[in-house]
């Protein structure tokens, strides 16, 4: 029976099962079975403890859980990279889809792409006995290291590659990159600048193909893509360079920041977007519809990635049957960055 003693006396440490247990009118071992949601509890007796757990503020030791059922229901997440919008936003689109599942989150930010920094992430996620990995790095040279490493848990990762077979949940890149190349061409662009992102990183590498790709289609030659760092500077930089540049009339820039620092150096150069050179963005940043004027980009939706990536982990976890690559399609938004030539 609960009384205001016993729970004068659990307030003053933490609480454990048995203060519980003991506050509920239960015994330990059923207050282990609500935690575990064990399927032969009473809804009465499961709602009591539960009530009891929130007045008390218990919290189960998922290391004692883990001990006891083998699962520690926690999924890590290896990132790293963090401060980019795609990278960022996915994270957080994982950590809601794991807490909305059941599941905690535990994300390691590794220092650098080196063996040494990798090895060290997956170590700490490992050591807090983690059920699955999320993988958001977006650096080739990071997946390919992880490629040879034996992860020892099941894994998702959320960047497409043609080689990563059925741990992969994405947005198809390559068909964000030629729907954005698509529509400049049906506005009669024919002298369109690509603006690339760092070519180590999988997004960047697959939105040139793309664009390679759609340009091709159509029968169009296409010019060196210009290498960039995914900064509105950079952006910047190459807008000041085609305003001196007649010939180009549209740009399909790989990322919303960088076709930002574009339409700056564009206007600052008395030079009219759309009117003088339309631009397509790729990412639809909460930013892009307040851009002047508002940009035209390929949207991503992060958390349906999220939510799959998180839903096929717990799939593995339970060794349900294998599944397939899945890819995600982007949507392009069309808004007033770009015009009919």
């Amino acid at each position: 029976m609960r009384g205001p003693m016993a729970t004068d006396d659990v307030r003053r440490r933490a609480p454990n099962m048995r203060d519980v247990a003991r506050a509920a009118g239960v015994s330990h071992q059923t207050v282990s079975r609500v935690i575990n949601d064990h399927p032969s509890l009473r809804d009465e007796t499961k709602q009591r403890v539960l009530e009891v757990m929130t007045e008390l503020n218990y919290r189960p030791n998922r290391a004692a859980r883990a001990l006891v059922t083998s699962r520690s229901r926690t999924i890590g997440i290896l990132a790293s990279h963090r401060s980019e919008y795609g990278p960022a936003t996915m994270i957080k689109a994982v950590e809601i889809a794991a807490k909305d599942s059941g599941y905690f989150a535990s994300t390691v930010n590794l220092g650098g792409s080196d063996d040494d920094e990798i090895r060290a992430g997956l170590d700490h996620l490992m050591n807090q006995a983690v059920d699955g990995i999320v993988i958001v790095a977006p650096q080739v040279r990071v997946l390919n290291t992880l490629s040879l490493l034996p992860l020892g848990v099941p894994y998702v990762a959320v960047h497409q590659r043609a080689e990563a077979g059925r741990h992969v949940i994405a947005v198809d890149q390559v068909l964000g990159a030629r729907l954005a190349t698509r529509h400049l061409v049906e506005l009669g662009h024919r002298r369109i600048a690509h603006v690339a992102g760092p070519q180590d990183w999988i997004e960047a590498e697959a939105r040139t193909r793309g664009f390679v790709e759609e340009m091709a289609a159509h029968g169009i030659t296409t010019e060196a893509p210009l290498i960039g760092d995914w900064s509105s500077d950079f952006g910047y930089s190459v807008g000041r360079r085609l305003r001196e540049d007649p010939r180009v009339t549209a740009v399909f820039s790989s990322n919303d920041q960088m076709a930002l620092g574009l339409i700056h150096a564009l206007r600052e150069g008395g030079l009219d977007v759309p009117g003088d050179l339309s631009i397509v963005g790729f990412d639809d940043i909460p930013e892009a519809r307040h851009f002047w004027p508002p940009l035209t980009t390929v949207s991503q939706d992060f958390t349906e990635v999220g939510r799959r990536a998180v839903a096929r982990l717990i799939n593995d976890i339970d060794d349900s049957a294998g599944a397939p690559v899945e890819t995600i399609e982007p949507r392009l938004i069309v808004r007033q960055s770009t015009a009919q030539l």
